[in-house]
C-alpha cells in the first residue's frame, strides 16, 4: 500500500486560499472599480 503524495493540486482551492480576492480586504471594492472603469483585465 503506497501512501498518497501530499500535493494535490484543485485550482478553486488555489483561488479561495491564494488568490487576490482572499488577499485584499477592499478586493470587491477595487473590482468593482475596475469594472465600472471596463478593465480589460481586472486584477494582476
Amino acid at each position: 500500500m503506497s501512501t498518497k503524495r501530499t500535493y494535490q493540486p484543485s485550482k478553486i482551492r488555489r483561488k479561495r486560499v491564494h488568490g487576490f480576492r482572499s488577499r485584499t480586504r477592499r478586493s470587491p471594492k477595487v473590482l468593482k472599480s475596475r469594472r465600472a472603469k471596463g478593465r480589460k483585465v481586472l486584477s494582476a
